[in-house]
């Protein structure tokens, strides 16, 4: 077996990416704290070719060194908008026909693996800060809550794990 070359992935431009049909999903992070966690979210937010990111209240934003450092040039290619607080965020979204669910560990959260999303429905997923998670206040104003199943001692994964996990399960479910 042998690697393909970066020529050989066939890989579309910018422009065209813009321009392409897109997962009708936004990523929304709440107060995320680290850059590095931010530029990989755009960078996973390209390879699922979502719709946008939003970047709420302390959450940092392009163009910025730290954030290019592990999006690699995708903070140009995905749409981005930034809110001062979560909550304005999440009114504009469902202002726009958004269904707002959060990633989280809450009562009643339905499980990723069992969770069906509607193929004629928009949704925009919250992912929390590192260390407190989705917010109180968000909490109080989401449609739903998806957790990810667990099976070791942490509690918790990375919110670029979670991302990942979670927008390669609406790909799935939604395009595959």
């Amino acid at each position: 077996m042998r690697k393909l070359k970066l020529d050989e992935l066939n890989r579309v431009g910018v422009q065209e990416f813009k321009e392409q049909e897109k997962l009708p999903v936004v990523v929304v992070l709440d107060n995320v704290r680290s850059m590095h966690n931010v530029g990989s979210v755009f960078r996973t937010a390209d390879g699922f070719a979502i719709e946008k990111v939003v970047l709420c209240g302390i959450t940092a934003q392009p163009p910025h060194r730290e954030i290019e450092k592990t999006a690699l040039g995708a903070t140009e290619s995905v749409d981005w908008i930034h809110f001062a607080d979560t909550l304005t965020a999440i009114n504009s979204l469902k202002a726009h026909g958004y269904e707002i669910i959060a990633i989280e560990q809450a009562e009643n959260s339905t499980m990723l693996n069992v969770f069906k999303p509607d193929t004629n429905k928009k949704y925009a997923l919250i992912f929390g800060n590192e260390v407190n998670g989705v917010s109180d206040e968000a909490m109080k104003n989401i449609d739903g809550c998806i957790e990810i199943p667990q099976f070791g001692t942490k509690h918790s994964f990375n919110i670029v794990i979670s991302a990942g996990i979670v927008l390669w399960d609406f790909f799935a479910k939604l395009r595959l």
